[in-house]
């Protein structure tokens, strides 16, 4: 680098001796100076390194309204740990390899860094009709990530290839008909589950009916048919203000309803009971379920949630939403191991998935005390490992 001078002076040469000729000059005084000059220029630095973490870290935390945005909360941790023994998630290689699953919500956050590793087989885009995966709302991503994350937390079957149909908008609501154009895309595109962490009835759940003939339960039960399985969440109406019945389209009979749970395996007191005797009023008519078709079916994990949130972050989340999702994992790992029962064009149809719905009866662990099917906890408790073990029976 060139010296910069006054102007019109000149560099004068320097003289530079052999470098034999050059010999060091001692002094412990000088010597000891620098030393301490060094070591003041460490402790600066480091002194401001660290007082710059600390500003990032605190601003991070105003941001973000006290969420801390480089990891999740070590209760977010422990919790995700708890609930993957409460529904005795395999420690084998299983992963949902092989295994096609489409989520309909409000779409994906796919720059998240736990979703770097997501399997993206297809997306779509019934909202606003973008070609690139986004979500405007938030609930897609944190559904995708209980299934497939694979950072700080782990999805239930984080190998499977994922599709997404968005068909939420920006506030979390949706019509009817276009949840039934999703799944129909679902099954055209290949999905062997089909998971719905969403559900209506008129006037409570944020469904538009009556926009078409073709809703979302006739494109459930045409999915079943083919042998594709279709997981919906119950709903998240219970206590004072339940409806009498799980939500659309988790109440049709061969749909997998899935109700939620605390941490301790307790009923989550939102989470939508069933009815199964069957009423004429109030509307719709319902008839009388039976085994292994009661609603809900299965329980599973809807309290305070570790979920993925499309801000980057990580955060809690409640509701059937996220118990939907720890069963379409489910689904996904014994479909794995069974390979027989993935529905293709040669193979598949709604007999495979009664058969699955009764080894998840017989493999789900009751509450204490219950006997048969209990129309706040349905069956039982998801149990991952006792489901595979049923499947090899």
């Amino acid at each position: 680098m060139e010296a910069i001078l006054p102007h019109g002076d000149e560099p004068s040469p320097l003289e530079i001796p052999p470098w034999n000729d050059l010999k060091p000059q001692t002094n412990p005084v000088y010597e000891e100076a620098a030393d301490i000059r060094a070591i003041k220029i460490v402790v600066s630095v480091t002194l401001g390194v660290t007082l710059l973490l600390a500003a990032g870290y605190l601003a991070a935390v105003v941001i973000s309204d006290g969420a801390i945005l480089l990891r999740p909360s070590e209760l977010a941790l422990e919790r995700h740990e708890a609930y993957e023994s409460l529904v005795n998630h395999p420690q084998d290689d299983l992963r949902g390899s092989g295994v096609v699953v489409c989520i309909v919500d409000s779409g994906i956050d796919t720059t998240h860094s736990d979703l770097a590793d997501a399997r993206m087989g297809g997306w779509k885009d019934f909202v606003n009709g973008r070609t690139t995966p986004y979500d405007d709302h938030g609930h897609g991503t944190s559904m995708a990530g209980i299934l497939v994350a694979n950072g700080w937390l782990k999805g239930v079957a984080n190998e499977v290839e994922l599709l997404v149909a968005k068909a939420l908008g920006a506030n979390g609501s949706g019509d009817d008909g276009v949840v039934a154009q999703a799944i129909d895309w679902c099954v055209s595109s290949g999905a062997h589950v089909v998971s719905l962490s969403l559900g209506g009835a008129p006037g409570i759940l944020p469904f538009s009916f009556g926009g078409g003939d073709r809703g979302s339960g006739d494109a459930a039960n045409d999915a079943i048919d083919e042998g594709v399985y279709v997981v919906a969440a119950a709903g998240n109406d219970g206590g004072e203000n339940d409806d009498g019945d799980v939500a659309h389209p988790a109440s049709e009979g061969s749909v997998i309803a899935v109700g939620g749970v605390t941490l301790q395996g307790t009923h989550w007191s939102g989470s939508s009971e069933g009815d199964n005797n069957g009423r004429i009023l109030p509307l719709p008519v319902l008839l009388p379920r039976n085994d292994p078709d009661r609603k809900p079916e299965v329980v599973a994990p809807a309290e305070a949630v570790p979920v993925l949130l499309n801000d980057g972050s990580w955060g809690l989340a409640d509701g059937t939403s996220a118990a939907t999702v720890y069963v379409t994992g489910a689904i996904a790992l014994l479909l794995e191991s069974k390979p027989e029962l993935i529905p293709s064009e040669s193979a598949g149809n709604a007999e495979n998935v009664e058969t699955v719905k009764q080894w998840l009866m017989d493999s789900v662990t009751p509450q204490e005390g219950q006997t048969g099917h209990d129309d706040q906890y349905g069956y039982g408790l998801l149990n991952i490992q006792a489901l595979l073990d049923a499947s090899q029976g």
